[in-house]
């Protein structure tokens, strides 16, 4: 079942892009993130509310908030460079570039936690790596 919110994850990054170069149209970059950011932080907790996991806050451990202020912080400094690359590039050369997380994702998890790389994952590592240097150097 994750593959299946895998692929959710990829259809609205997808409209993200499209939406945010309309979006920030004549708008400052990181205004429209600032923006973007209030909304998504109404989404969330409302369906953290809805759900009822508040009563999971209080369990968070010093570990769980270390990594989640730190995961934060580089959500808010990707979104801040993603929206002013689309605010100076066309998105069909600034989303796939961005997507070169996922190579670096594949790295750093191997690095820091320890993961199997299999042949197939280096292969696409490498693979979008060599996408992303076509697109950088077209």
């Amino acid at each position: 079942m994750w593959w299946l919110y895998a692929l959710l994850s990829a259809f609205f990054a997808a409209l993200v892009a499209v939406f945010a170069k309309i979006g920030i149209k004549g708008v400052d970059s990181d205004v429209a993130t600032a923006v973007r950011t209030v909304i998504i932080l109404v989404i969330a907790w409302g369906i953290v509310i809805v759900k009822g996991a508040t009563a999971q806050i209080p369990g968070l451990t010093r570990q769980n908030w270390l990594f989640l202020i730190l995961s934060g912080c580089a959500t808010g400094l990707s979104w801040l460079f993603y929206f002013r690359a689309l605010s100076l590039g066309a998105v069909s050369r600034v989303a796939p570039i961005d997507k070169l997380s996922v190579a670096l994702a594949i790295v750093l998890s191997v690095v820091f936690l320890h993961e199997k790389l299999t042949w197939q994952e280096a292969a696409g590592a490498v693979l979008i790596i060599g996408g992303t240097l076509l697109l950088i150097f077209k």
